[in-house]
């Protein structure tokens, strides 16, 4: 399946949470990962925001779409993602 995560999170958590989507999804922008994971990762995604958030202060949302050719992607602007980056 094809995955968006779309978060705001305190700022003391942000970069846990950040550095964990980064083992399973490529950076879009600021609060935004995106990419394909199997069934297992996506549990492993969900599971381990749940741990990192404070449900009553954050907020994750997960679009979670058949494949990536489900989705019509358009940037408009500058296209910051970079597949490649190394934590």
């Amino acid at each position: 399946m094809y995955v968006i995560v779309v978060y705001d999170v305190s700022v003391d958590r942000v970069n846990r949470v950040k550095k964990f989507l980064r083992m399973y999804l490529t950076w879009i922008q600021n609060s935004v990962f995106e990419g394909e994971l199997t069934e297992a990762d996506f549990e492993r995604v969900r599971a381990g925001l749940k741990k990192l958030i404070e449900e009553a202060e954050d907020m994750v949302v997960i679009y979670r779409l058949q494949s990536e050719r489900a989705m019509k992607r358009e940037v408009i602007g500058t296209d910051k993602s970079f597949s490649g980056e190394l934590l």
